[in-house]
């Protein structure tokens, strides 16, 4: 991450940020096998320490929106009062020279936080692996790991991830030139330098949710709570389609982001925490984050593009209309599917699940 802050040519860019996402996106599963195997009740204090992710993604994106601003224009502006002045700080931004200048204190931000937190870990309770489950056969965690998807709600489970990190991505794809564009056009017609406020309105009803998922768990189960994770994206991508001129009900269901997130993604990491034999929970974390923050991801980046540009784009304007039928269908498919074919043992059996 300090590397990228002094280069600007694309390979050495390219290379550097390969061999961050290698070793970083790998923390995230570890991060949560140390948290479940240190947590008395992972149903109730996993979204309490989940939510710290969240909090810090605020954090993360906010303090840059004020740092890369023009401020001299912000003067001349004038502006008299907090929303008018609010306004004029985010539609200041910095361009140019100026921007990509300042762009690379992010990147030396981002390496000294690294490097905090690599620091701080040494602090983190001591959590060996797990010893291998009695009359296991398999020495590769991992290849345990694999081998529990012949369980059919398990694969099902597996697949459903890959459906919702598809749509879940398709969200941050479109949303914001969907906020952005004219009325005329089939937009929202919300002012670019309020598309961010708007979408942090998400992460902000992250945190609350979060804050409720053990209860919400602990009432509804574990299907239930899932479905209504997932039927979130479908409410939010059928209100995007069907009612776009509506701004006020299109800033209000961004709400729904906290409830897509926390009812789905992290309870699929306390799912698996619960039903995976002890000595491949950590391999079986990494295999979920496989779906979510990979194939999933990288599905949505590639289709993303396609269907918005030249699919549902004819001479340069957007059938949002259509363009949003597409998540939405494909998250009614995968309610379906989970409804249908998803049925875990009441009883958890984390020691033998896969033998």
């Amino acid at each position: 991450m300090l590397g990228l802050a002094f280069t600007k040519a694309f390979w050495p860019f390219f290379g550097l940020m390969l061999v961050h996402c290698l070793l970083y996106v790998p923390t995230i599963s570890i991060t949560n096998s140390i948290a479940f195997a240190n947590m008395k009740d992972a149903t109730k204090e996993f979204g309490l320490v989940r939510m710290g992710g969240t909090i810090g993604w605020i954090l993360a994106a906010w303090p840059f929106t004020f740092i890369l601003v023009d401020w001299a224009k912000v003067h001349d502006a004038n502006p008299q009062g907090i929303v008018a002045w609010l306004g004029a700080v985010l539609s200041s931004g910095l361009t140019g020279d100026a921007l990509k200048n300042a762009t690379r204190y992010t990147y030396v931000v981002a390496g000294v936080a690294s490097l905090a937190l690599a620091a701080f870990s040494f602090v983190l309770p001591h959590t060996p692996p797990k010893k291998k489950s009695e009359g296991a056969e398999e020495s590769f965690a991992w290849l345990e790991a694999m081998k529990l998807l012949k369980h059919p709600f398990i694969l099902v489970l597996f697949l459903v991830t890959l459906v919702d990190s598809f749509v879940h991505n398709c969200y941050f794809n479109w949303t914001g030139s969907f906020l952005g564009a004219a009325k005329e056009a089939g937009g929202v017609g919300i002012p670019g330098n309020w598309i961010m406020p708007v979408m942090s309105i998400g992460q902000v009803a992250e945190i609350l949710t979060m804050f409720v998922l053990g209860a919400t768990l602990k009432k509804f189960g574990w299907r239930t709570t899932m479905i209504v994770g997932i039927l979130g994206h479908a409410a939010r991508f059928a209100v995007y389609s069907f009612l776009p001129q509506h701004a006020e009900l299109i800033i209000l269901v961004q709400i729904l982001h906290g409830i897509c997130y926390a009812f789905f993604f992290a309870t699929v990491y306390i799912f698996v925490d619960a039903y995976f034999p002890k000595d491949a929970r950590a391999s079986a974390q990494g295999l979920f984050n496989v779906m979510i923050l990979g194939i999933g991801c990288l599905l949505a980046n590639s289709l993303c593009p396609v269907l918005g540009q030249k699919i549902f784009t004819q001479n340069g304007v957007t059938n949002f209309h259509g363009l949003f039928l597409v998540p939405m269908t494909c998250a009614l498919v995968a309610t379906v599917a989970l409804a249908l074919f998803f049925h875990p043992p009441k009883t958890p059996a984390p020691e033998n699940a896969g033998h």
